[in-house]
């Protein structure tokens, strides 16, 4: 392939490329990759960037690595795609096997899809296929709390906040779903049974209706970057167990380590009957997600009126995704990522920390290998982007929100170059504030 003159690039580009949550043309800042190796992304112009956010949280490994490579290269002289309708093969096996063992008890079952918000799609529908197995087609609504982030699908959006979230203007398009107050207590702090209280009332309420209840553990992340008490996840379990609701738990952000636990649910030492997992799983490499459930919920289907779920993705089980997925979660099991993990906590609550005195910024905070800065006001893409860029780091701030989820392979001092970038472009903003 030959490559165009970036003026010609960037020409095309904005002629003809949509780019997620943007306008044609783009007006906002865009900068052209060339290459990416490790932590780090190589502009077409010969920058160099630390990557803080592990593309959308999903290079855990960083770029380019050998062994994910290797993998890939041997699955492409093999196969790179098959259909799984009636085929199957060793890659979506052996990944399947790995994911049930990686996974709380009683999960069993893997329902392989192309991203994660299909694959919360599958959740909802095995939910609601349940209930209609089971004779009681009335329980097809769905109770979730505010501030949470599924995906851009409309089933999904549904599940979204409906007032604060990205999928407001097609509120009147949507599936009414219950909407609980989010949780308030943070992640240390003293529980208090009243942060329970919006969501056990409509549960209640609305339990014949219910098929099941669905959230992101512990971190709501695209929603704003939240971390929860523990001790709500696990009343929440003990309430849907109590009134016959499934728990739905999205650990597509949150799954794979990030948080500090392998799941984030293992915070509240808790399982769900159905998860759904996908953006770290194949370390970045290409799209792949899975939905994972039980075998009490799975059996239902053959005695249920289709005999089987409605649902079959053309690139289900992509022979190529789950080598790739395969060896990244090996990779994962061969080191100490918990303690890589806890590492980068430890440096990201010490150089972050100087931020809170920052006139600009509300809030500091972390979890695992996440760290936020939330500000009073919204960020300005237009002028904070190319800051970090100049400050020689990639970050994708949304809100009034700067944060970073990077690479678990990180070193010290580029840890520290997001960080003080961070520090660096904020005293800017709050420069221009006083």
């Amino acid at each position: 392939m030959n490559s165009l003159p970036l003026p010609e690039l960037m020409s095309a580009d904005r002629q003809h490329v949509w780019h997620p949550y943007a306008a044609m043309p783009n007006n906002l800042p865009m900068f052209a990759v060339k290459s990416a190796q490790g932590v780090y992304l190589e502009l077409e112009d010969g920058r160099q960037l630390v990557d803080g956010v592990s593309s959308w949280w999903t290079c855990i490994h960083g770029y380019n690595h050998p062994r994910l490579n290797q993998a890939a290269q041997e699955q492409m002289g093999k196969m790179a795609h098959v259909m799984f309708g009636g085929l199957t093969h060793q890659p979506a096996v052996q990944l399947a096997q790995k994911l049930v063992a990686m996974t709380p008890e009683p999960l069993q079952n893997v329902f392989f899809s192309d991203s994660g918000s299909v694959s919360v799609e599958v959740a909802m529908k095995l939910a609601v296929q349940y209930w209609h197995n089971r004779g009681e087609p009335k329980k097809h609504k769905f109770l979730t709390i505010r501030k949470g982030y599924h995906g851009d699908t409309f089933a999904t959006m549904s599940v979204c906040d409906p007032v604060g979230g990205m999928h407001h203007l097609f509120g009147d398009r949507l599936v009414p779903q219950f909407f609980a107050e989010a949780p308030q207590i943070p992640f240390q702090g003293s529980w208090d049974d009243s942060d329970i209280t919006s969501f056990e009332q409509l549960l209640i309420a609305h339990r014949d209706d219910i098929a099941a209840a669905i959230f992101e553990p512990i971190v709501q992340n695209a929603g704003g970057m939240r971390f929860y008490h523990p001790e709500y996840l696990r009343r929440a379990k003990q309430l849907c167990e109590e009134h016959g609701i499934l728990l739905i738990l999205d650990e597509i952000a949150t799954g794979f380590g990030r948080s500090g636990e392998l799941f984030a649910c293992e915070h509240a030492g808790i399982s769900p009957d159905i998860m759904c997992v996908g953006k770290a799983l194949t370390g970045g490499f290409m799209s792949l997600a899975a939905t994972l459930t039980t075998t009490h919920i799975s059996e239902t289907f053959a005695q249920g009126e289709a005999g089987v779920f409605m649902h079959g993705p053309t690139f289900m089980g992509n022979p190529l995704a789950c080598a790739v997925a395969l060896e990244n979660l090996t990779l994962l099991e061969s080191y100490d990522w918990q303690g890589t993990v806890k590492r980068i906590e430890a440096q990201l609550h010490r150089e972050l920390e100087p931020c809170r005195a920052l006139t600009a910024v509300k809030d500091v905070r972390v979890l695992g290998a996440i760290g936020v800065v939330e500000l009073h006001e919204p960020v300005d893409m237009a002028i904070v982007q190319p800051r970090l860029v100049e400050q020689g780091v990639w970050l994708r701030p949304f809100g009034k929100l700067l944060y970073t989820m990077p690479p678990y392979i990180i070193q010290s001092k580029e840890l520290s170059m997001i960080t003080d970038g961070i520090y660096q472009v904020i005293a800017s903003i709050s420069r221009t504030q006083e």
